[in-house]
């Protein structure tokens, strides 16, 4: 049964890999791409079932026992992310198929594209810090290749930027790995916290887990995201949305992950983190109202919605982590939405300033309610999905006695939803600026996936009751990191 665990992350590389092979066949390769997205997202249904059932799943590479062997770990936390993440994707290749183009499709488009996702699920399902950077950088190197794919100059300026960074990034990390391994002799997650307990944090180990927090926050984009708003609105509207969608998730998971299970014993670095976080929802905030390219806004949007997700992390109770895994999978589903919608009005209009458009609604009502339905979800407005993940995150606060954390928290929504209400007001109503001539048709085949991504983002705000047994699942492991080690390393180290 454990050898499931692998598949959401096997299944795209193999098919990545075969599409290759069938580059001047393009049904052929939509039909596989979507094919292989839905069943890795109904492997990843079937095991947060049976992890909620009998607790959490390991897959030890080679009967290698940990410490010592390659494994996967799968907890409610990181198979919730797997299954949002694969489900988001496909409907992104919904409309993907619409909107790319045939010669872009040719150059690789899906294999690339499916081998993102795979990064990305590898990412939240690796057990040893390792293969977390090697699941990274298949992640970022699908990644560069999507960015720049179709090399317009915007896109070439921006990749340049964006590869420099990760790179940087991505020495930093190695950096960490080897001083980690150096001082507790080990790269096993679980082994690595056990080691740290007995240990104690002292001053290295504290310098070690910051240097850790530099690396996830650039990959993240927590208070480092001056690479994030040009890297997302440069590239074509489905690549835009896939980033907004499960980039910045990864590097979010890597910061949980490592300060509830390893770096947990030094309160100064979660106040870094509060401090952080603070900064990048009022940065993101005032992006998100300076600028008025809606590309650009979204893209902002994404920066607030990194820095109430850390607010969590910097609480650090299991009330914060419900809300936090409950706002993550939400982001996911709201942010593929809100990119795709950006994305579709600069396509039917062909201008990207929301002043410079008028009317929308009355030529495009579906866009423009869609658009509504998902400014009120991303504010968190009940009963939309965005306001649950909020209440919990609050209360955590409350706990705590964290009131400047839930001020700056609360005050971003009103940000969120100034700023895109800004798109909503002028570009979506008053009197129109397109006539019936310039009027470009909407194809029903564009709409779908918008509907679809609306649906399971008012459906996990009405539905809350179906998803509470995973979430809890999944805060209660991050709160008690013992349960994750124990699954890990069993009575292998006795």
């Amino acid at each position: 049964m454990n050898n499931l665990l692998v598949l959401p992350m096997i299944l795209p590389v193999l098919m990545g890999v075969i599409l290759v092979l069938f580059r001047p066949y393009i049904r052929v390769q939509r039909v596989l791409s979507l094919l292989t997205m839905v069943l890795s997202a109904g492997v990843a249904a079937y095991c947060l079932e049976y992890i909620r059932r009998t607790g959490i799943m390991r897959l030890d590479f080679g009967d290698w026992l940990p410490p010592h062997g390659i494994l996967f770990v799968g907890d409610s936390f990181a198979m919730l992310l797997v299954l949002v993440a694969c489900v988001v994707s496909s409907i992104i290749l919904l409309y993907a198929f619409v909107t790319t183009g045939i010669e872009t499709e040719k150059m690789f488009f899906y294999p690339f594209f499916l081998f993102l996702v795979a990064g990305v699920n590898g990412s939240f399902l690796t057990g040893d810090l390792f293969n977390l950077f090697v699941c990274f950088e298949v992640m970022l190197l699908a990644s560069y290749v999507l960015l720049t794919l179709g090399g317009r100059k915007m896109q070439l300026k921006e990749g340049i930027t964006y590869v420099l960074i990760n790179v940087l990034a991505s020495w930093f990390f190695l950096l960490g790995i080897a001083y980690l391994y150096g001082t507790v002799g080990t790269l096993n997650m679980a082994h690595i916290a056990v080691r740290v307990a007995e240990a104690g944090q002292g001053p290295l180990l504290t310098l070690i887990s910051i240097v850790f927090l530099i690396v996830f926050s650039l990959k993240a984009g927590l208070l480092l995201y001056f690479w994030l708003p040009g890297s997302y609105a440069a590239p074509p509207t489905a690549v835009a949305a896939l980033f907004g969608a499960l980039l910045t998730k990864v590097g979010i998971y890597a910061l949980y992950r490592m300060f509830t299970l390893i770096f947990i014993h030094d309160p100064l670095v979660f106040k870094m983190i509060g401090v952080l976080a603070v900064v990048t929802m009022i940065g993101g905030c005032l992006g998100a109202i300076a600028y008025g390219d809606i590309r650009q806004i979204v893209s902002y949007n994404v920066i607030i919605s990194v820095g109430f997700v850390l607010t969590g992390l910097a609480i650090s109770t299991t009330t914060a982590f419900q809300g936090a895994s409950y706002y993550l999978v939400h982001d996911m589903a709201s942010k593929a939405l809100l990119f795709l919608l950006a994305g579709t009005v600069v396509h039917l209009t062909g201008r990207s300033k929301f002043d410079e458009i008028s009317g929308l609604i009355r030529n495009y009502p579906l866009v423009g309610w869609l658009f509504f339905l998902t400014m009120l979800a991303v504010a968190g407005i009940p009963p939309l999905s965005g306001f649950i993940g909020k209440v919990y995150i609050g209360l955590g606060a409350i706990e705590t006695g964290s009131y400047l954390l839930l001020a700056v928290a609360f005050i971003s929504g009103i940000g969120v939803l100034y700023s895109l209400l800004r798109i909503f007001l002028n570009s979506f109503w008053g009197e129109t600026t397109i006539s019936e001539d310039d009027q470009v048709s909407f194809k029903k085949a564009l709409g779908l996936p918008l509907v679809l991504l609306a649906m399971l983002v008012v459906g996990m705000g009405i539905g809350a009751e179906l998803l509470s047994p995973y979430i809890q699942d999944a805060a209660n492991t991050l709160a008690n990191p013992e349960q994750y080690i124990r699954a890990v390393l069993d009575n292998d180290l006795k």
